[in-house]
């Protein structure tokens, strides 16, 4: 079974927000083993809608369409349905009392238009608002279906996991189609995808044309490169079994060829791998920031649990505040010398068991005779302080972000290495 993604709203096309509603449905489908080849988006436009819906259906078995069910005049995807499926709308005074009962319990009245909302489409069964005032639609056109969710995400995914997934689980178990699609993706940092592509060579051809595995490479900005391995197999079991032997292989692949820049292979985030080590040494962390202004701390303190081994951070942006409360001696303050007193520093005022430290040149321009993109990471763990030189490509915003995830990673080698 072929299931199409249709987004619909204008603002997604001016790139007004994001569409977090396809990318979600995509990775839900393909946990669930169907196949979903191709997305759109279209705007709040009747004539092109209606195009959009029955492209979809001459190449797809079944359309998930997000978006346009609510009250106002852009709201139009009710009737693009109705004219795909050449049947007029009937309202359904049910959905009104329900909407209507939905906003008495807020304490307001309904306006007219929110009526548009109870317009279904003959021959159409809908699923029931439980999060919202708009009903979900499922349209049926003989062996095809048309399923319809508000554009809302958290009604969206609720309407799909109680009504939609069962639906399309059933009419592919009808149609005599097994198999599970799983993923595991690989996470990177220090390497180009070029490189990357390279390094897994051969291997990467010959998943490729063995069809029940393949490999996609993911830029993903400042958080580096995904390598995303994605199997078929005949069940759950068999699937996993697959990644488990590929990740194997183009882990080691990877590591021979790049070193030591797969940081996750179950896609967590650097700070969530930091976290994880950390618990396994049961030690504690203090970083001292300087031109990263606190993006490290932040990062941080969005792995739950944070303060079991986070003890706190000191964003020493001016040079006298790593004097004064840091005891990085006066002088230069972009140097190799001084991320290691920082580290340091905050390791004893904080009294943590790992310090951590970075410092250097955002930009636009330059600082202590060094050129924009010039950064120093410190640590001080165990006995010893050391520091790693960087040179970190891009805008000042961009460098920021690269020299925090950055100096997680050296982070990451530093607490692998001393297992």
């Amino acid at each position: 079974m072929r299931v199409e993604i249709v987004a619909v709203g204008t603002e997604l096309l001016l790139g007004q927000i994001p569409d977090t509603n396809s990318q979600w449905l995509g990775e839900r489908l393909a946990a669930n083993g169907i196949a979903s080849h191709f997305h759109q988006h279209v705007g709040d436009n009747h004539d092109r809608i209606v195009l959009a819906f029955r492209t979809a259906l001459a190449r797809s078995d079944a359309l998930i369409v997000c978006g346009g069910l609510g009250p106002t005049q852009d709201d139009i995807t009710r009737a693009a349905l109705a004219e795909v499926m050449n049947v007029p709308l009937e309202r359904h005074d049910e959905i009104v009392e329900v909407i209507r009962a939905a906003f008495s319990s807020r304490g307001r009245s309904m306006s007219d238009n929110n009526l548009l909302q109870a317009d279904v489409p003959r021959g159409a069964t809908i699923i029931p608002q439980t999060r919202g005032t708009a009903p979900g639609l499922i349209c049926p056109l003989g062996l095809k279906v048309i399923y319809a969710v508000p554009g809302v995400p958290y009604e969206m995914s609720d309407m799909f996991d109680r009504a939609i997934l069962p639906d399309l689980l059933e009419r592919q178990r009808e149609a005599g189609e097994t198999g599970v699609i799983k993923s595991r993706v690989l996470r990177t940092w220090g390497a180009s995808e070029s490189a990357l592509a390279e390094a897994v060579g051969e291997r990467f051809e010959e998943l490729q044309l063995g069809g029940r595995v393949t490999i996609a490479f993911l830029a993903s900005g400042i958080e580096g490169i995904k390598v995303r391995l994605t199997a078929k197999g005949n069940d759950d079991a068999d699937a996993t079994a697959l990644l488990g032997v590929e990740e194997l292989a183009v882990s080691a692949l990877i590591k021979e060829k790049l070193g030591d820049i797969i940081f996750s292979v179950n896609d967590e985030s650097m700070e969530e791998v930091v976290a994880a080590l950390l618990s396994s040494h049961d030690a504690t962390l203090a970083v001292a920031e300087s031109l990263t202004g606190g993006l490290i701390a932040s990062r941080l303190v969005n792995v739950a649990g944070a303060s079991a081994w986070f003890r706190g951070g000191i964003v020493s942006y001016a040079s006298q505040v790593k004097f004064d409360l840091l005891g990085v001696p006066e002088g230069p303050v972009v140097t190799g010398d001084a991320a290691e007193a920082m580290a340091l520093g905050v390791r004893k005022l904080l009294n943590s068991d790992v310090g951590l430290s970075v410092t250097g040149v955002a930009g636009p321009d330059e600082q202590d005779g060094q050129v924009p993109g010039t950064v120093y990471v410190g640590l001080s763990l165990g006995e010893g302080t050391t520091h790693a030189a960087l040179r970190l490509p891009g805008d000042r915003a961009r460098v920021r972000s690269y020299a925090a995830i950055s100096a997680l990673d050296v982070l990451r080698r530093a607490l692998q290495s001393s297992r």
